[in-house]
């Protein structure tokens, strides 16, 4: 094994898997980008298999730098208050590690056929730091000159960002925008991202940020990233679906999981039974023309009507595509289901939680299950 001692190279670092045993090399953004383990899988950078799919089909990449994220986010693993404990190319981020390789590498690998034309969308995450935003728009540039056939998105930094860097990604080639608002609340987007953590964000940026979204990007070119299970109830978490749909976006949930190392590791995932009628209920409002007005709630703010017809509503659970991945699409703009699978980033392959994958019918079958308030989980130790 090797020891922080050992690892000392005179020569560029070509790739970099996180281990605890080895001292991180600099690596810096435009140079080097980090990716999502599923894409470094399809790539072909990392030996590895995924539970019952064998790729991602959107190249999910992170800019890095050794300083790392300046915001501290109380449920992410790449948050500020980790500097003491681990270097940020080292820190887990949505359940996974996320390699770090040359910019040109991943782009000659595409070009060479290697994901084998699995790759349907590209997407830059920016994080909270003085370069992000430029790094960002070179990377953009390059690799809409070197790829043009795969479409890129930007998971943006509202915080640090003006209406006209929107444009001049836009002029690059970006084809669609979202944010990562996460939290359904002001009072838990504070309390998971402002002040409170000793952190920059704030709520009203990020809903600017969306507007500037809405007017330069255009309907279906825009969105959000929400986060289940922070403590917002499902009618809250549904009202700001519907506020995002009226100004002509689409809402990419996550499920809530405990990330080692954050401030809130301790907190518990969110209920499976949340989490499904959530799912479901997202759906009708971005795909069925169904409004979260015309849905009922209980007292505690859980869906106890859809909106739609009996037979529709069980149409449509056995269909299962409520229950994937939501995110962008793929190359085309009439897709419903995720180009942006995200294998297992917010659950294990145990406890399926966005399926990355078309559902079968014993899926759908606890899918029901955990709607009806049972504890159990998608794998069948038999058949899986």
């Amino acid at each position: 094994m090797s020891t922080p001692e050992s690892m000392v190279a005179d020569e560029p670092v070509n790739f970099y898997r996180p281990d605890p045993y080895i001292k991180t090399p600099e690596m810096r953004s435009p140079e080097y980008v980090q990716m999502s383990t599923a894409a470094a899988i399809t790539l072909g950078l990392v030996r590895g298999w995924m539970h019952r799919t064998d790729c991602t089909h959107c190249l999910n990449l992170l800019v890095t730098y050794p300083e790392g994220c300046r915001a501290n986010c109380s449920y992410c693993g790449l948050a500020r208050h980790r500097e003491e404990s681990q270097d940020y190319a080292d820190r887990n981020f949505i359940r996974v590690d996320w390699p770090t390789a040359r910019y040109e590498d991943v782009i000659q690998r595409i070009q060479e056929g290697t994901d084998r034309g699995r790759f349907e969308r590209m997407c830059i995450s920016m994080i909270t730091h003085p370069d992000s935003d430029a790094d960002t728009l070179a990377l953009l540039k390059r690799w809409v000159e070197a790829v043009p056939h795969i479409p890129a998105s930007i998971l943006s930094n509202p915080t640090s960002m003006s209406r006209d860097d929107l444009v001049q990604l836009k002029e690059a080639g970006a084809q669609i925008f979202t944010v990562a608002l996460d939290a359904a609340t002001p009072q838990i987007f504070e309390r998971t991202r402002g002040a409170t953590v000793d952190s920059p964000h704030r709520w009203d940026k990020y809903w600017q940020t969306l507007e500037w979204a809405a007017e330069i990007y255009g309907p279906e070119r825009f969105g959000v990233h929400l986060i289940c299970g922070m403590g917002e109830t499902e009618q809250e978490m549904l009202e700001v679906c519907q506020r995002v749909r009226d100004m002509g976006g689409h809402n990419h949930l996550f499920a809530f999981f405990p990330e080692e190392g954050s401030l809130m590791e301790d907190w518990s995932p969110v209920p499976r039974a949340q989490w499904r009628r959530v799912q479901l209920a997202r759906y009708i409002i971005d795909f069925m023309d169904v409004r979260v007005e015309d849905m009922r709630f209980n007292a505690a703010g859980e869906v106890v009507e859809y909106g739609l017809e009996p037979a529709e509503l069980e149409a449509l659970i056995n269909e299962g595509t409520p229950f994937r991945t939501s995110g962008c699409p793929g190359r085309s703009d009439e897709d419903t289901v995720s180009a942006c699978t995200r294998p297992y980033g917010d659950s294990s392959p145990t406890d399926i939680m966005s399926f990355p994958f078309a559902l079968n019918e014993r899926d759908v079958a606890v899918v029901r299950r955990q709607m009806a308030g049972e504890s159990v989980g998608t794998f069948d130790h038999d058949a899986d």
